[in-house]
This record gives structure tokens, C-alpha cells and sequence, in this order.
């Protein structure tokens, strides 16, 4: 038949399309991401790096919401003109979807940063499996000495 091999490619064309406008649908969503405000000399930015940063990538969390790193010296990239930038650093700000989760405000140490990221974690599962909608987690911590 003349007509089977057009039918297949029209077909083939038609079921591109449509995966590509699934997969480009799926791109729209933003997964979680935490997004660390930091700034260039800022100590407790360096003490992170030292104790979180290598291993973060390799947990649950890490995987689950990305390390985003942006420095509060520069313009806020335009997908996060959402949340409110301080001039305190790190900051670390869980966001899902153009919605801030919650934020740690400081870095208090390495159990009391998992303690609180955890926290937010839970947070985050409130609102992914349609739970109520919850008030961001705020917390100050200041540096003790």
C-alpha cells in the first residue's frame, strides 16, 4: 500500500508533537529548588560551603530542592522577583512552583541546619500532596560568641 507509509510518518510526526508538548509542559513546572542568598567575605557563607555544601547534593533534600546560589550584591534573577531578598547572608529560601516554602535566616550549624531544613521539608510536602496551605517557616539565628 502507497498510503501506509504516510499514514506512519503523519502518525510519527503527530506523536512528536505531542510528546514534545508534554515534556515542554512538564519543563513549565519549577521544582523545588533552596535558594542560598549569599555574599562575597560573608563567614558563615564560607563555614556552609565547608560543611554542607559538598555533602548536600548527595542527600534526600539535595535531591529533592537544588542548591540555587545567588549573591544579594547582584539583581535578583527575574524568575525569583517572588521572594523577598534581605541584605542578611546566607539565607536559605525553599521554593516550589513560585511559592516560597520557608526560609532559615542565618546559618546556625550543621545538625541545626538539617533540624531545620527538615522542617521546611515537611512543609513542602504539605503543599505537594494538597495539604492546606502553609505560612512560610521563619526563623532568626545569630551567630553565638
Amino acid at each position: 500500500m502507497v498510503c501506509a507509509p504516510k499514514i506512519r510518518k503523519c502518525f510519527s510526526l503527530g506523536a512528536c508533537l505531542v510528546a514534545i508538548f508534554i515534556f515542554s509542559s512538564l519543563g513549565n513546572a519549577r521544582a523545588a529548588e533552596l535558594i542560598m542568598f549569599e555574599q562575597a567575605g560573608c563567614a558563615w557563607c564560607e563555614t556552609f560551603d565547608r560543611e554542607i555544601a559538598p555533602i548536600y547534593p548527595k542527600t534526600a533534600e539535595g535531591r529533592r530542592a537544588p542548591l540555587r546560589r545567588v549573591n544579594i550584591d547582584h539583581p535578583v534573577p527575574s524568575d525569583l522577583a517572588f521572594v523577598e531578598v534581605e541584605r542578611l547572608a546566607p539565607v536559605f529560601v525553599l521554593v516550589h512552583n513560585g511559592q516560597e516554602i520557608g526560609r532559615i535566616r542565618g546559618y546556625p550549624g550543621e545538625d541545626h541546619f538539617w533540624g531545620l531544613l527538615g522542617a521546611l521539608m515537611k512543609k513542602l510536602d504539605a503543599v505537594t500532596t494538597g495539604g492546606e496551605p502553609v505560612l512560610p517557616v521563619e526563623k532568626t539565628l545569630r551567630p553565638v560568641g
